[in-house]
C-alpha cells in the first residue's frame, strides 16, 4: 500500500487537472540517436501546488514492468524560468513529486534519455546505431498521475538526424526541414505508436483491403538487407489479405509493419494497434536459416492488432502505465495470437506447409518432453510472465519459461481441430475469430474480455463444454504436451535419428547443438552447455548447464565432432566420454546412452481425416 502522502498527491492531480488536462507539448531533438542520446523538452499543464509526473513503467505488450526509468538522466524541471525541486517517490521509483509555484500554469520537464549498448530485453533494449534508431515514445516522456492515458492529450514534435528517413502510423501534421510536427492525439495512441528511422531505408506498399493501406518500412544497417527476396515481398502482401479472410475487419486506420534489421539492437516483436515494430538481425531474412525461423514474427505481431490491441484480457486494460497488469490470460493474448500467426504464415506462402509440420513438431516435442510440466501447470507461466520474461536460460527445461506462447498453440490448434469435428466441418476456429474479434472496424478501440467471454465466443461458435477443456489444459500437471489437435488433425509426433530441414535451421540459425531429445542437453557452438534435461541421460551422468565441453571421446571439441560421436552411440558398446570444464576445474563424465540421434517429425495417420493440411490452406485465391 502506498503512503498516505501520496494517496493525497492522487487526489489532488485527478481534481487539479480534471477531464480535460489541456495538451502536454512533448519536443524530441532525436539527432544525436547515432550516439545513443535523446533530448527532451516537455511543456505540462498545470496549477500551483502538489504535482506527481511518472514515467510510464508497465509497457503494453511487454507484460511487466519494463520502463527503462535507469536510463532517464539529466532531469531538470521549471516554471517561466524558475527551477522547481523534485523528489522521486521512496516506494514507486517512477515517481517524481514536485510543487508548482504560484501562478504557475504550466510545468517544463528537460531531460535526456541514454539508449542502452545491450541487445536484450524487449524496447528497453538496444534501440540506435550510428545507421539507425527506433524511437519508442514511452521512454522519451512523464505523464500527470491520476488521469487515464485515454484523456491526456500530447503533442509531439520530432527532430530526425539529417538526410534520415522514417516511418510510423502516427498522424503527421507537418513536416519542415529534419521536424516533424505531429498531429495531437491522446497519450495511449502515441505510445502505442512508435518509430522507426534510418540512413538506410525503404517503404514498400503491401496493398489494400478496401480503402486501408499497410506499409512495410525497412530500416536496417546496410542496404542490401532492406532488399527482401521477391518471395518474402509477396509473402507479406499475401499476409494482409489472408488476415482479412480470418477476421473479416480491420480495427486500425492503416497500418505499418516497422522492420529493423540490425545485429546491434534489441531482437523482438512487440505490437501496436495500427503497427509493429519488428527487430530482427541484419541478414534475418537474406539468409536460408533465419527465413525460415523468422517467417513467423512479423504474421504473430499483425494478429496482435486484433487480438491483443483491440480485444485485450481485463487484467492487462490497466488505464495508464502505473497500474500491475494481471497476465492470467496470456494464453489467449499470446497463445492464441501464435496460433494464428503459425498457421498465417504458411497461408501466405512464407513457408511450406513441410516446413510448418516440420516446425510443430519441434514445438510440441519440446513441451511434451518438459521436466517442468509435472510441478508447474501453464496457467502460472501466463500468471508469472513478468518473471518469467527475464528468466535465466540454465535448467529452462525444468523451469518452464513462457510456455503459454507454444503450448497455447496446441491447445488452440486443438479447439481448431474439435470445432471442425463436432461441426462436421462447416465451422472452424476462424469462425470464432471472426466473431469475437471482429465487429465493424475502423479506427482503433479496445473491448476487454474475461475467461467467460472466451467461453461464451466459443460455444456461440460451436457448443461444447469448452469451460472445462480449457480449465482441464491451463491446470494440468501432466508429464505430457496436449496434442490432441495433431494427433485428431491426423497426424502423430515420431522420432528419427534425420533432422528435418527446420532442425537444421533452428540449429544454424541460433548457433546450438539441439541434443535435447537424446542426450538432454543444449550446446552453443563454442561447447558452452545452455541447459540440460532433467533426468536426461546427461543430467543423471553429472553434466550441469554453464559447463564446457572440450573433448568428445579423447578428441578435441567441434560441433561435427559431437554430434557424429552422438550418431555413432547406437553401435557403441561403451559409454560416451566427455571432458568438461567447468569453472576452474575439469572432470570427465561418462554417459551412458546408446540411442543415437533424435529428432522430431509430424507423420501422416491415414486413419484420420487430414485436417491440419485444410487449416493451413490458403484462404485467398493466387
Amino acid at each position: 500500500m502506498a503512503p498516505k502522502p501520496l494517496a493525497c498527491l492522487i487526489v489532488f492531480a485527478a481534481f487539479s487537472l480534471g477531464q480535460d488536462a489541456g495538451t502536454i507539448q512533448v519536443k524530441v531533438d532525436a539527432r544525436d540517436a547515432p550516439r545513443r542520446l535523446f533530448h527532451i523538452r516537455m511543456t505540462i499543464p498545470a496549477k500551483p501546488g502538489p504535482m506527481t509526473l511518472l514515467y510510464p513503467q508497465w509497457i503494453p505488450g511487454e507484460h511487466g514492468p519494463t520502463g527503462p526509468i535507469t536510463d532517464l538522466v539529466g532531469l531538470k524541471i521549471s516554471s517561466s524560468g524558475t527551477a522547481i525541486a523534485w523528489k522521486r517517490d521512496p516506494v514507486n521509483m517512477n515517481a517524481f513529486h514536485i510543487d508548482a509555484p504560484a501562478g504557475a500554469s504550466t510545468v517544463e520537464a528537460d531531460f535526456d534519455f541514454i539508449s542502452p549498448t545491450e541487445t536484450s530485453g524487449f524496447s528497453s533494449g538496444a534501440s540506435a546505431t550510428t545507421e539507425l534508431a527506433v524511437v519508442s515514445w514511452n521512454q522519451l516522456l512523464l505523464y500527470p498521475e491520476g488521469v487515464p492515458s485515454d484523456q491526456l492529450r500530447y503533442q509531439a514534435n520530432l527532430r530526425v538526424p539529417s538526410s534520415w528517413r522514417y516511418g510510423t502510423a502516427l498522424p503527421i501534421e507537418k513536416e519542415s526541414g529534419d521536424e516533424i510536427e505531429f498531429k495531437p492525439s491522446s497519450l495511449t495512441t502515441l505510445v502505442d505508436s512508435p518509430l522507426s528511422m534510418g540512413t538506410h531505408y525503404r517503404t514498400i506498399e503491401l496493398g489494400k483491403d478496401g480503402n486501408t493501406p499497410h506499409y512495410l518500412h525497412i530500416d536496417a544497417d546496410g542496404d542490401a538487407a532492406t532488399e527482401l527476396p521477391p518471395a518474402i515481398e509477396q509473402g507479406f502482401k499475401n499476409l494482409v489479405q489472408e488476415a482479412g479472410a480470418i477476421f473479416g475487419s480491420r480495427h486500425y486506420r492503416d497500418y505499418h509493419f516497422l522492420l529493423t534489421l540490425s545485429d546491434h539492437v534489441a531482437h523482438f516483436g512487440l505490437e501496436h494497434h495500427e503497427s509493429s515494430d519488428d527487430r530482427l538481425g541484419e541478414r534475418a531474412f537474406l539468409d536460408e536459416s533465419g527465413r525460415k525461423v523468422e517467417a513467423g514474427l512479423l504474421p504473430h505481431e499483425f494478429v496482435h492488432s486484433w487480438n491483443g490491441k483491440f480485444r485485450r484480457p481485463a487484467g492487462l486494460s490497466t488505464g495508464d502505465y502505473d497500474k500491475p497488469m494481471k497476465g492470467e490470460l496470456l494464453w489467449v493474448y499470446e497463445g492464441l495470437t501464435e496460433y494464428l500467426g503459425e498457421i498465417l504464415t504458411p497461408r501466405s506462402s512464407l513457408i511450406t506447409p513441410e516446413e510448418f509440420r516440420e516446425d510443430l513438431a519441434i514445438e510440441a516435442a519440446k513441451l511434451d518432453r518438459k521436466t517442468g510440466r509435472a510441478w508447474r501447470p501453464l496457467e502460472d507461466t501466463a500468471v508469472a510472465a513478468q518473471l518469467l520474461y527475464e528468466a535465466r536460460s540454465d535448467y529452462a527445461d525444468y523451469r518452464r519459461g513462457t510456455d503459454y506462447y507454444p503450448e497455447g498453440t496446441l491447445i488452440w490448434l486443438e479447439a481448431d481441430v474439435m470445432i471442425r469435428q463436432l461441426s462436421k466441418g462447416t465451422k472452424s476456429l476462424d469462425d470464432f475469430c471472426r466473431s469475437f474479434h471482429g465487429g465493424p472496424g475502423g479506427a482503433p478501440d479496445l473491448k476487454p474480455y474475461t475467461f467467460d467471454d472466451i467461453v461464451a465466443g466459443l460455444n456461440a461458435t460451436q457448443p461444447y463444454d469448452w469451460a472445462t477443456f480449457l480449465r482441464t489444459r491451463l491446470t494440468s500437471t501432466s508429464p505430457h504436451a496436449p496434442l490432441g489437435g495433431i494427433e485428431n488433425g491426423g497426424w502423430k509426433l515420431t522420432y528419427t535419428s534425420e533432422p528435418s530441414s527446420m532442425s537444421k535451421a533452428h540449429e544454424e540459425y541460433s548457433k546450438n547443438i539441439d541434443l535435447m531429445f537424446s542426450l538432454g542437453m543444449l550446446v552453443k557452438e563454442d561447447g558452452t552447455i545452455v541447459d540440460v534435461a532433467l533426468g536426461g541421460p546427461a543430467q543423471l551422468a553429472g553434466i550441469a548447464p554453464s559447463a564446457k565441453l572440450i573433448a568428445v571421446n579423447r578428441r578435441e571439441f567441434t560441433p561435427t565432432e559431437l554430434r557424429e560421436a552422438v550418431g555413432r552411440t547406437t553401435s557403441a558398446t561403451g559409454p560416451l566420454e566427455l571432458l568438461l570444464k567447468d569453472g576452474e576445474y575439469y572432470s570427465t563424465i561418462k554417459v551412458d546412452y546408446h540411442g543415437g540421434h533424435k529428432y522430431p517429425h509430424l507423420e501422416r495417420d491415414s486413419s484420420k481425416p487430414d485436417l491440419l493440411t485444410q487449416i493451413i490452406a490458403p484462404k485467398i485465391r493466387r
